[in-house]
C-alpha cells in the first residue's frame, strides 16, 4: 500500500510521514511496549489529497487573510476551510487503501487521531491542537480521517500557527488508525513531575471510562505520586469521579441505559456520557497496578532517553495498554 504503514513499519525516525503520534507509537510496538496494534495513513495520503482538489492555493488564501486578534476572522477561515475538505470526494483508491487495511486489522471499532508532521518538534508541539475520534467503525472511518485533516485548520489550531511563526510552512497530517480499548480505567502518566520537576518523582493520572475525558480535563482523575529510584509510592490522592465516558451500546440493546444514568452523548453519538455515584469515589488503581504502570512508564522513559507524556489505558481485564507517548515540553530544567 502506496499511503498506509502497518505500526511494526515505523519507528521514531518517521515523524516526517506518520506525525509525531505514529512514529512514537511505531517505535514502541517495536520495543515491545505493550501498544494496542494499528497503522497510519501517511502524510503524502493528506498532501495528494490537497494537490487533486487544488485545494492547496486556497488554504494558502485564507490562512493569510487571518487576523489573530480577530475571533470571527479564525472562525470563518476555519469553516471555509474544513468545509471544502469535507465536501471534496477522497479518491478511490485511497478509500480502498484505508479499507483493506481495516479489514487486515481485525478490529471492530478503532480510535481515529491526527498525527501532525510537526508534532512534538523543537519548535512546535501540536499536543491537543488537532482532533481524535473513538469508537470508529468501518463505514465511518474514511470519513473520520478526512475529519482529522481538517483539524489541522480548527481555529486554535490556524491560532497556534500564526503564532508559532508556521503559517509559511508546510504542515502536513498523517492519521493513526488503532485497535479500540475499551477502557475500563484510562489515564496519564508524566515521567517527571511537571510542577516541582523533581526528576525522580513520577505522577499517574487516572478515571474510570475512556482516556478522552481525562485528557480534555472533563473529569477529576486520581492522582499518584511514585518514586522512580526504588518504585514505592509517595503520595495518593483520591479524585470525585461523577461522570465516565464510555461507548454507546448498540440502538437495539437498551439494557445498560437502562441500568445507568445517561448524561449526554457526544456528537457522533459512538460514546456516552454516565453518572456514576460512590463507584466515582473510590481510589481507581490499586497499589499493585500503579506500580505495574510506573514499571511500564519507566521502561519507556528509558527507552527514549527523556522524560515523557504517556496515555494509557486499562481493559476490563486489567490489562495495560500504551495508547501514546511524547516529550514533556513545558520542563524549565
Amino acid at each position: 500500500m502506496q499511503h498506509i504503514k502497518p505500526f511494526k513499519n515505523i519507528n521514531k525516525t518517521n515523524v516526517d510521514i506518520a506525525g509525531g503520534k505514529g512514529a512514537s507509537l511505531g517505535e514502541m510496538i517495536n520495543s515491545g511496549i505493550p501498544v494496542p496494534n494499528g497503522f497510519v495513513v501517511l502524510s503524502s495520503a493528506f498532501d495528494r489529497f490537497l494537490e487533486e482538489t487544488d485545494l492547496n492555493a486556497e488554504i494558502e488564501a485564507r490562512l493569510k487573510e487571518v487576523n489573530t486578534e480577530d475571533i470571527n476572522s479564525l472562525d470563518k477561515a476555519s469553516a471555509i476551510i474544513r468545509d471544502t475538505i469535507h465536501d471534496n470526494k477522497m479518491p478511490e483508491d485511497l478509500t480502498k487503501e484505508i479499507l483493506e487495511a481495516y479489514d487486515e486489522l481485525g478490529a471492530e471499532h478503532v480510535a481515529v487521531r491526527s498525527s501532525a508532521t510537526a508534532e512534538d518538534g523543537d519548535i512546535a508541539s501540536w499536543a491537543g491542537e488537532l482532533e481524535s475520534y473513538l469508537n470508529t467503525d468501518k463505514d465511518n472511518v474514511v470519513e473520520k480521517v478526512k475529519d482529522c485533516w481538517s483539524s489541522l485548520f480548527t481555529p486554535r489550531a490556524i491560532f497556534y500557527r500564526h503564532e508559532k511563526g508556521l503559517i509559511d510552512e508546510h504542515v502536513s497530517v498523517a492519521v493513526v488508525v488503532q485497535q479500540m480499548v475499551q477502557s475500563h480505567i484510562s489515564g496519564i502518566t508524566f515521567t517527571v513531575h511537571p510542577v516541582t520537576e523533581d526528576y525522580n518523582q513520577m505522577i499517574i493520572e487516572a478515571a474510570y471510562g475512556l482516556g478522552e475525558a481525562i485528557v480534555g480535563g472533563l473529569v477529576t482523575p486520581d492522582s499518584y505520586i511514585v518514586h522512580k529510584d526504588d518504585m514505592s509510592i509517595f503520595d495518593i490522592n483520591v479524585g470525585h469521579q461523577t461522570r465516565k465516558l464510555v461507548k454507546s451500546p448498540p440502538k437495539a440493546d437498551q439494557s445498560r441505559s437502562e441500568k445507568v444514568p445517561k448524561v449526554v452523548e457526544d456528537e457522533d453519538g459512538a460514546n456516552e456520557w454516565i453518572e456514576i455515584k460512590s463507584e466515582g469515589e473510590k481510589q481507581k488503581l490499586s497499589g499493585k497496578q500503579i506500580i505495574e504502570m510506573a514499571e511500564v512508564c519507566k521502561r519507556i522513559e528509558e527507552h527514549y532517553g527523556f522524560p515523557c507524556d504517556i496515555e494509557w489505558a486499562i481493559d476490563k481485564k486489567g490489562k495495560i495498554f500504551i495508547t501514546q507517548s511524547r516529550p514533556i515540553t513545558t520542563l524549565k530544567k
